[in-house]
């Protein structure tokens, strides 16, 4: 992004961003996320705009600045720290170098299908992970999500732990995602999302991760030859606001602006399921898929707890045990 125009982004944002209870309980949120406006959560965001401002009647604005425009993920955490964005629904592995425990949920496996997903992250123990956020100057609210990660790459066709080695796979910056790339003998390694088709193209990287929402909008297909549908693990985006901006709501407000996030997650879901399978038929035939059998998968299950077991003094082993006791999934 030019940073001259990034600077005066920010600076608007600085002057008109957030007005407190001295403006007669009116407020103005910027709402700033890296995704694509036509991607399901770029269209729930849009969904949630439009629901708080109606049924605010107009106490409440909300001004989306989609697609990075406010910079990357990190940014965008760092600037809402500061009060500067007051909304941003960042991927829970970005969030996990602000706060540890969040890494849990990008454990291999540790959501076993979408039905479990749900129990989880709409339940007890995903309240207690959002609940961590707060010392770090975020309210989480919930869980949106992309989708289950798969896998792709150049070099051949996944459908055990063992074919992934010798594979360089890019990754997000994420301790756990890089440690489970280690664990099943691919080469991972680090790279801007922004960068992974060039770098997909050119050879620097084989294969990379993304759920399929994210790997149609990008068209990592033009420059892959195998996607393994692995569903290892959720593309979760935590939906968080300031802690001024949560704090300065009124209780009225604040029920608005909590269903509205419901809502707006539940429609991500939706478009999501949606989308996947509309998207998977177009792109089968300059692909080829690989959906994992029950086999394979519990396989992969299986060489996957030594990278659980390998955070669990930093997630603690209790939320790892608490995830288990909900979907029933851990080591037999």
């Amino acid at each position: 992004m030019n940073s001259k125009f990034k600077f005066a982004a920010l600076t608007a944002i600085a002057l008109a961003g957030f007005n407190g209870p001295a403006m007669a309980q009116e407020f103005t949120f910027t709402f700033g996320h890296v995704l694509m406006e036509d991607t399901p959560n770029g269209k729930a965001a849009r969904a949630f705009e439009k629901e708080v401002e109606e049924k605010s009647n107009g106490r409440i604005e909300i001004n989306v600045i989609p697609a990075g425009g406010l910079g990357g993920d990190v940014d965008i955490i760092e600037q809402l720290q500061n009060d500067l964005v007051q909304i941003a629904i960042p991927p829970t592995a970005t969030l996990g170098n602000f706060e540890p425990k969040l890494q849990v949920l990008d454990l291999p496996f540790i959501l076993p299908s979408e039905e479990m997903m749900v129990k989880v992250l709409d339940g007890e123990v995903g309240r207690s992970i959002l609940d961590t956020l707060d010392q770090h100057g975020m309210h989480g609210v919930n869980f949106w999500g992309a989708g289950f990660r798969n896998i792709t790459n150049n070099v051949r066709e996944i459908t055990s732990v063992e074919d992934l080695a010798g594979i360089k796979m890019r990754t997000m910056q994420a301790p756990v995602i890089l440690t489970q790339y280690n664990e099943w003998g691919a080469n991972p390694t680090a790279m801007a999302f922004a960068e992974v088709y060039g770098g997909l193209q050119a050879g620097v990287v084989d294969g990379q991760e993304n759920p399929i929402a994210n790997i149609v909008a990008m068209k990592f297909y033009e420059v892959q030859k195998y996607m393994t549908l692995s569903s290892h693990a959720y593309h979760g985006y935590a939906a968080v606001m300031s802690e001024n901006a949560w704090n300065s709501l009124p209780d009225d407000l604040r029920a608005i602006v909590v269903t509205a996030f419901d809502n707006a997650r539940d429609l991500a879901r939706e478009l999501t399921n949606e989308y996947e399978a509309e998207e998977l038929a177009k792109i089968s035939s300059d692909i080829a898929v690989h959906r994992l059998t029950d086999a394979e998968k519990e396989a992969f299950i299986k060489g996957s707890f030594a990278v659980h077991e390998a955070f669990a003094d930093v997630v603690t082993p209790e939320l790892i045990n608490s995830i288990y006791a909900v979907t029933g999934a851990g080591p037999k």
